[in-house]
């Protein structure tokens, strides 16, 4: 008689986030939801982590609605799982304990059940609170351990005897769970601490107690991993769908089904109906293109951690910013972020935090721009990390934040804190004349401004990456509206020649600015007069700020007709997650403001006028 090995099928929530970035319409998906239920799949992560802010900072969607219409799809006795970042709950900032508890009730009266829990510090003071609301709303914990692996030589917290005094804090703890998992968000961890360490936890949990492991294939051994975990004792893993399995995701079901082939452990699936399920599956992602990234196994990963998760959703940032060639490079610069940040372990919100940090690194130079979340993490805002970050780096953190470390408990901090909480979320609301519902209240929250945007119907789709067929029909047919200088003209390409407005043109296209043929062609065509740049408005200078780098208007701090001096914060621009301060260039009153909240922006557009 096989062992029967329990899976929870992680490609509506992690797959999506792995591979997309976690930005996929709710209507796309639910078809395949439905047939993997048809295919005997009852158990489903089904939202939290970064598919909660997404769908609010992405495709404009309510993650409380798409929680209803999962549950609604998969039925009553489906087990609907979520992901929460303990004090963090599902943003990138920690929350006081209302919000917490809000979050908790909330979740539970969207339909899920279970709650994985964890803290990327391993930082049990940070399960408590968390894990107590949980309960205490009626739903099912799974207790996390979070895991990753360490660059050869390189000494740090992460090995069975850290993983193994982690477990018996929680216990110690008290804190009440019905689950515990041992997570690995950059499937780095190598197979023999895996066995090591889940060897250990069996023993300390007792025979009966679920044990969960779950990794990615980033670094290309996460079946090993499986493997390992379930012979020492793991009796549930995290398996995937494709097209958003393998590579940054999880293995997929079908490729584990094939590795416990001949042995003592079976999935306990109907392999023809998950092939089926899996091909519906593929059907309605068809569309959505996927980043080359996503679906390769990186062998620099074990060296700078980079989890799946957040992997693409930094590379999708990116894109959305034109930086995408820098990338190799922020990969490159990680592993000091994560070595001189006490080795807290690569996963949300931990591992965007060093990719922030590495992001500044790499753009402004070593240390020079300390990011928000991680100079509050080595400061100590987020817990106590493994080991103490480097003197320097606090230091740096301390005087860039102006903020002095800490070893106050988190949720405590946070408590304190007249700028977060229930109440200051009831005023967003009431200051722009929005319903104090529940749901509206952690909403702005956790997304803050830009769940503002969304209530107040300002938010727009964006960064969604599918394929336009109308576009693609217009560029196979070589079709074009082209706009110069205000007048919009009727292009259609041939091989030699082009249509212009129903005219045709002799047409040749070249790579590259030939100056000479150019030259040789001037008055020929009308030009347009440049713009130039510090246009004059009557007798006074007009300044015009342009933005730096490609982002989103979060907030204007100025108004038409208002005087600012030279170095005033005139607007903020969120870029990679980071909120960017733009300041005057100089003293002068704003004549002209030409952007507004919400609006996404690209490097050099014009935001306003000084005069």
């Amino acid at each position: 008689m096989k062992k029967q090995v329990k899976f929870m099928c992680t490609a509506f929530r992690d797959g999506f986030q792995s591979v997309y970035g976690a930005r996929v319409f709710t209507k796309d998906f639910m078809p395949a939801v439905a047939a993997a239920k048809e295919a005997g799949i009852n158990h489903f992560e089904a939202g939290g982590g970064a598919r909660f802010q997404s769908l609010y900072f992405y495709t404009n969607e309510d993650a409380f609605e798409m929680m209803d219409e999962f549950r609604k799809v998969a039925g009553p006795d489906a087990d609907l799982q979520t992901l929460s970042r303990g004090v963090n709950v599902v943003g990138l900032d920690s929350q006081p304990r209302d919000v917490i508890d809000l979050h908790a009730k909330l979740f539970k009266k969207h339909g899920i059940s279970t709650i994985r829990n964890f803290d990327a510090l391993n930082d049990v003071n940070n399960l408590i609170d968390s894990g107590k609301s949980i309960v205490d709303a009626g739903l099912r914990h799974e207790v996390v351990v979070t895991m990753m692996s360490l660059s050869e030589n390189i000494p740090g917290a992460h090995d069975p005897d850290f993983y193994e005094a982690t477990l018996k804090k929680i216990l110690d703890a008290g804190i009440e769970y019905h689950s515990v998992c041992f997570k690995d968000a950059s499937g780095t961890s190598t197979p023999q601490y895996v066995y090591e360490t889940i060897k250990r936890a069996r023993k300390l949990l007792g025979k009966d107690m679920n044990i969960v492991f779950h990794s990615h294939d980033t670094a290309g051994v996460s079946i090993q991993q499986y493997m390992s975990a379930i012979e020492a004792g793991a009796n549930q893993v995290d398996l995937s769908m494709s097209p958003v399995s393998g590579g940054t995701c999880q293995p997929d079901i079908i490729t584990m089904w094939h590795a416990l082939r001949y042995t003592d452990y079976d999935l306990g699936i109907d392999i023809k109906k998950i092939r089926e399920a899996e091909s519906v599956f593929k059907d309605c992602m068809k569309d959505y293109i996927i980043p080359p990234e996503a679906m390769t196994v990186n062998p620099e990963i074990p060296f700078s951690p980079l989890p799946g998760g957040a992997l693409t959703a930094n590379t999708q940032m990116l894109r959305d910013n034109n930086l995408m060639d820098k990338y190799p490079a922020i990969v490159e610069a990680m592993a000091e972020t994560v070595a001189k940040g006490g080795f807290g372990t690569s996963v949300t919100p931990v591992s965007q935090f060093y990719f922030q940090q590495a992001f500044n690194n790499v753009m402004f130079g070593p240390w020079k721009k300390i990011a928000e979340g991680y100079g509050k993490m080595v400061l100590g805002y987020f817990g106590k990390t493994p080991t103490e970050p480097d003197a320097e780096v606090v230091k740096v953190a301390a005087e860039q934040l102006k903020m002095e470390p800490t070893t106050e408990k988190a949720v405590d901090i946070n408590d304190a804190d007249p700028n977060k909480g229930v109440a200051v979320a009831k005023a967003m609301l009431e200051k722009e004349g929005l319903p104090i519902t529940d749901e509206n209240v952690f909403i702005a929250a956790s997304c803050k401004e830009k769940g503002i945007l969304y209530l107040t119907g300002k938010a727009q789709v964006n960064g969604i990456r599918k394929i336009d067929h109308e576009e693609e029909a217009a560029k196979k047919k070589g079709e074009y509206t082209v706009t110069v200088n205000g007048k919009a003209y009727g292009v259609k390409l041939g091989k030699k020649s082009a249509t212009v407005n129903g005219a045709d043109y002799p047409l040749d296209v070249a790579f590259g600015i030939d100056e000479k043929a150019i030259e040789a062609t001037k008055g020929a065509v009308s030009e347009a007069p440049a713009a130039s740049a510090g246009a004059a408005t009557g007798s006074h200078e007009a300044v015009s700020v342009n933005a730096p780098m490609p982002g989103l208007i979060l907030r204007i701090e100025v108004k038409e007709g208002q005087k600012v001096t030279k170095n005033q914060v005139v607007l903020i621009m969120e870029a990679m997650k980071m909120e960017n301060e733009i300041y005057a260039p100089c003293d002068g009153v704003i004549t002209k403001i030409a952007v507004s909240q919400g609006q996404q922006m690209q490097s050099d557009d014009e935001l306003l006028v000084i005069s």
